[in-house]
């Protein structure tokens, strides 16, 4: 993991450098711009292993910046905003972003973070390589691909590892953090609204189904029911 190449995306150079500082103490290249364009033509021609991402850029904003590179990668994307709240939060997780930081924020837990989803995407989970079939829904392991009502259909990598964990356990009621657990791999510091917008990605995937359905067991969690 040490010598990753990390992209750092804030408008204040204050930021950049303080980030930047911790980072290569523990080992990791670090590219900075100071704008959205900048950021993605950066992300073109680094092909950084992570990106720390502002929200409030200049001309291009983060979530701007966000949905472009999700469109065509993806690379873990930690999202820095300015203020505690929570649309700012659940906007950049239905994104696509990994994570998100409150500024002003302590730059040994933006290490750790960085350190955390590198771990989560270099060592995904074993997982059983024989294709899971659940009426009309087939989830193949080995090629992570998914069909519904025999039409393949496109699932992001959380989205694809979320839906994998849920077949495995499908009748069996997970909650938020064991589903936080199993399928993103490391401690998501205790924000359980990332398993909700990816669960509602998924029903949206999974409608044209006749026998597949994620059922939401109120105060607890989630199952998937055939």
């Amino acid at each position: 993991m040490a010598g990753e190449l990390i992209l750092l995306v804030d408008d204040e150079p204050n930021i950049v450098e303080l980030a930047r500082l911790y980072l290569e103490r523990e080992g990791f290249r670090i590219e900075a711009t100071y704008d959205g364009a900048s950021a993605l033509q950066a992300v073109k021609d680094v092909d950084p292993a992570l990106i720390v991402l502002d929200i409030m850029l200049p001309e291009l904003d983060g979530f701007d910046v966000c949905r472009r590179v999700r469109a065509e990668s993806d690379v873990p994307i930690i999202m820095l905003t300015a203020r505690d709240e929570d649309i700012d939060k659940i906007v950049g997780l239905e994104l696509g972003a990994d994570d998100y930081l409150t500024k002003p924020f302590n730059p040994r837990e933006l290490v750790a973070r960085v350190k955390a989803i590198l771990r989560r995407s270099m060592r995904p989970p074993a997982r059983a390589q024989e294709s899971i079939h659940l009426g009309d829904v087939t989830i193949d392991p080995a090629s992570r691909e998914v069909t519904v009502a025999g039409e393949q259909v496109a699932l992001r990598t959380k989205e694809f590892d979320l839906l994998l964990v849920l077949a495995e356990h499908r009748g069996k009621v997970l909650t938020r953090e064991q589903l936080l657990d199993l399928a993103w791999g490391y401690d998501f510091y205790g924000q359980t609204r990332t398993v909700d917008v990816h669960v509602a990605h998924l029903r949206k995937h999974l409608h044209a189904s006749a026998n597949l359905q994620i059922e939401t067991v109120t105060g607890i969690g989630y199952k998937l029911t055939v």
